[in-house]
């Protein structure tokens, strides 16, 4: 069976860093992308970053654009999300997902992952 498993979450000061890992199992890891997404109280689930294949192409939505690095390691079969100068309103459960087929919907949307992890809690204090 499919895993992804999140960790590395926690409690963290504005300005602060913290790193988490999606460990996968069950799946041919570097034959598909990879993404983050994140779901803040009150707020619909969000895009955050993407990764493709090899981890040649990465994307990020504007909101951590220059904080935030998404980076894989397929030996491994683990992707990261580096989170820096953080702020409050990063405050949210974050999501590892997988996708495999490109060509249905864009990276940005929840609906073109066909794995998800179970997410891990970012909290962030002014």
């Amino acid at each position: 069976q499919v895993q992804l498993v999140e960790s590395g979450g926690g409690l963290v000061q504005a300005g602060g860093s913290l790193r988490l890992s999606c460990a996968a199992s069950g799946l041919t890891f570097s034959s598909y992308d990879m993404g983050w997404f994140r779901q803040a109280p009150g707020k619909k689930r969000e895009f955050v970053a993407h990764i493709t294949l090899s981890g040649r192409n990465t994307y990020y939505a504007d909101s951590v654009k220059g904080r935030f690095t998404i980076s894989r390691d397929n030996a491994k079969n683990t992707v990261y999300l580096q989170m820096n100068s953080l702020k409050p309103e990063d405050t949210a459960v974050y999501y590892c997902a997988a996708r495999r087929n490109r060509a249905l919907y864009s990276y940005r949307s929840e609906a073109a992952y066909d794995y998800w992890g179970q997410g891990t809690q970012v909290t962030v204090s002014s």
